[in-house]
């Protein structure tokens, strides 16, 4: 298994551990409830893309891994 899809497996429950404090449901009109679970979605996906890379861009150029 390679080290990248090592960080996404460890990431992934971090991500979805922080996002579990956020509210969406008041940012959004009513009866969105639908939008607002895809927008939550998508934001989990780009959050977790983005934390991964970031580490792992960080700890490839610094020479560690």
């Amino acid at each position: 298994m390679s080290s990248k899809a090592l960080l996404y497996i460890v990431v992934t429950p971090i991500v979805i551990w922080a996002m579990d404090s956020i509210n969406v449901n008041k940012i959004f009109k009513k009866n969105k409830n639908n939008q607002a679970v895809v927008f939550y979605f998508l934001l989990g996906l780009s959050l977790i893309y983005l934390i991964t890379n970031f580490i792992f861009d960080f700890f490839t150029y610094s020479k560690i891994l």
